[in-house]
């Protein structure tokens, strides 16, 4: 391989970013290595310590055996770089390397800000033209404080949500949808480029690049800055917790392991590589990442996939699989290293945002403060809260009262973090049902169930997270190749309760201002195990008007019902899932009910309601109300 295309001797990376690249503290990484586009040609610099030679190939020069502009090393950093003429935006690359192991593999650009779609894999030098227009969303976001605002999330998977939709295409009839429906924030599933799209985008190759098969970078930047002018805020997926081993991505990227851990690097539930997050490199590579995501495309926060898989050394592991680390533990102290990094850098640097936690375990501090000896993320998914509500619901109402622990344990740790509480995509798929499917009983009594539920999730402490399609009541589990089933949008009204649980959640504090506080949430009756019915209380700030909530899991009407009430005179009822207009049975309380001075749970006023099957009501006072 010794036919080449000249190079030009042009200044390539400037000192400051050698040593911050060194130093593991480049935070604008994406605008030093990879393709740059200058005038004439196209800088490209890549990160190949053990390489014995890199090459670049692309369009401009062929792809044949004998093809490519040879990169060489710049100082001692491991980059090679070069300034190529001719390569130009658009054109297709890939290096060309001939690693230590002295095998010449042809591989695209970790650092590729675009990339050819699906099956096809090399990167495509790509330059933004894209002017925004959310300056109004982002100067409030700056100062906004996600705890104590309202937060509704609708999760969506862009490929199934309505298939064969572009990335513009969708972002208008996605705001507008969510907007109907009133969530405050989508989460899109990975939107990272992946080659396996069953994968649903969890086994990313291209970090740096939106997945090119519903089009381009900016065509995603439109999608994110149409849904921020609608007044919706944009969570992304984020994985760095493994990768998968395609021979032309990361794994054994210059011949040795680079990207990933040298000898624990392969994850033995998903059969993908684990991060060397003890490499400084490797943690720029992904902190830069982070940055990526929200500086240059506005998203407002990012859920870490699969923290628990990164925090214990011994995850999925037998004995004998793993080693313990300085101290004997299975703690892995340097991904508890690297995510403190991650979100110390992410909030100091784009303030407004949120980082989220898909943490499953009792890892204790996950949502506390670097400087507080925690994990640093803004909220963590209640796993334990959505493990144990499902597990109750699923159930007959006949066996319901035996297990009536499973509603009120999460209480015990409802504070312990700051929790977002999810129903989301991996609930509904590999034959779990979906969620309308999980409720028991005749079809009108699984919707009586569905709506019951969604009210209860909504009044609990915690903000929520909803996957698409639970809204449309649909029995078929979720599946990425057959897509949401549209024709039942108007049959059921499941998304009319929505609707009207959003509204009533976004106008009253009580339900999330102290949604992280113990003040903010107080038991009526936790222990009525016997008729299946919880009952409690959200406070707000003072001023705000208290919410009650009472949920009769059972599958008869409770008619009579006595609770307390925290203040005397008349408590409209602001909301109940069974009245017919939202296909229930039309139990209710004629629109309000009044306290009597009659002592009960603790409170000197008390009432009777009538609750029906499988409903929640929810009452407020009426000097608030009006």
């Amino acid at each position: 391989m010794t036919a080449v295309l000249p190079t030009l001797s042009v200044p390539l990376l400037g000192d400051l970013d050698l040593f911050l690249f060194n130093q593991g503290r480049h935070e604008r990484l994406w605008e030093m290595l990879g393709a740059q586009p200058r005038d004439g040609g196209c800088r490209f610099a890549v990160w190949a310590p053990n390489a014995r030679e890199v090459r670049v190939i692309g369009d401009w020069c062929g792809w044949g055996p004998y093809d490519g502009v040879p990169l060489p090393p710049v100082g001692s950093s491991g980059i090679r770089a070069a300034f190529v003429p001719g390569a130009k935006t658009g054109m297709r690359y890939k290096y060309r390397i001939q690693g230590a192991d002295g095998v010449w593999q042809d591989r695209a650009d970790p650092m590729a800000l675009a990339t050819e779609c699906p099956p096809r894999t090399a990167s495509v030098i790509y330059e933004s033209s894209y002017e925004w227009g959310d300056e109004a969303w982002l100067a409030a976001r700056t100062s906004s404080d996600h705890h104590t605002k309202p937060m509704s999330v609708y999760e969506v998977h862009l490929g199934s949500w309505r298939r064969g939709l572009s990335y513009r295409e969708i972002a208008d009839q996605l705001a507008e949808y969510v907007n109907d429906l009133g969530f405050t924030h989508v989460e899109l599933m990975p939107v990272m480029e992946h080659p396996y799209g069953p994968s649903w985008g969890y086994q990313v190759t291209g970090y740096y690049a939106p997945t090119a098969r519903f089009g381009s970078p900016d065509d995603f930047r439109y999608l994110v800055d149409r849904l921020h002018q609608a007044g919706i805020g944009v969570l992304l997926d984020w994985v760095p917790a493994h990768f998968p081993k395609d021979d032309w991505a990361l794994a054994r990227f210059d011949g040795t392991a680079l990207y990933e851990h040298p000898w624990a690097g392969e994850h033995p539930d998903w059969g993908s590589l684990i991060f060397n997050y003890g490499r400084w490199e490797v943690r720029n590579f992904l902190v830069a990442n982070a940055l990526y995501w929200l500086q240059e495309f506005h998203v407002d926060g990012l859920r870490v996939d699969a923290v628990a898989s990164m925090l214990y050394l011994d995850y999925s592991r037998e004995p004998g699989q793993w080693a313990p680390n300085e101290h004997g533990g299975n703690e892995n102290l340097e991904a508890i290293g690297f995510l403190r990094q991650l979100n110390e850098t992410v909030y100091r640097t784009c303030p407004g945002v949120v980082m989220i936690a898909e943490e499953s375990t009792a890892w204790p501090g996950v949502s506390r403060p670097v400087d507080w000896g925690g994990l640093g993320f803004g909220l963590k998914w209640n796993m334990g809260w959505m493990h144990d509500t499902l597990s109750y619901v699923v159930r007959d109402p006949l066996y319901r009262s035996y297990h009536h622990d499973e509603l009120t344990w999460p209480t015990v740790y409802a504070f312990d973090e700051q929790f977002l509480l999810p129903i989301s995509h991996d609930e509904v798929v590999h034959g779990k049902g979906s969620l309308i499917g999980k409720m028991p009983g005749d079809w009108w009594q699984k919707q009586a169930g569905l709506r019951g539920f969604l009210a209860y999730m909504w009044a609990f402490p915690g903000k929520q997270l909803l996957m698409m399609g639970c809204e449309l009541a649909d029995e078929r589990e979720w599946s990425e190749a057959t897509g949401l089933d549209w024709s039942l949008l108007d049959k059921w009204q499941v998304p009319a309760l929505l609707r009207d649980l959003n509204k009533l959640y976004r106008s009253l504090p009580a339900l999330w201002a102290l949604d992280t506080s113990p003040e903010g949430f107080r038991w009526i009756a936790w222990d009525d195990w016997r008729q299946n019915v919880v009952s409690f209380v959200r406070f707000g700030p003072p001023g705000t008007a208290p919410v009650a909530c009472v949920v009769n899991f059972s599958g008869v009407p409770r008619c009579d019902y006595r609770i307390g009430l925290p203040a005397g005179g008349r408590w409209e009822e602001i909301l109940n899932t069974d009245a017919e207009c939202y296909g229930g049975s039309g139990v209710g309380n004629y629109g309000a009910v009044t306290t009597s001075p009659v002592p009960s749970h603790g409170h000197d006023h008390s009432t009777e309601i009538h609750v029906g099957p499988y409903a929640a009501v929810w009452l407020s006072p009426e000097r608030f109300t009006h």
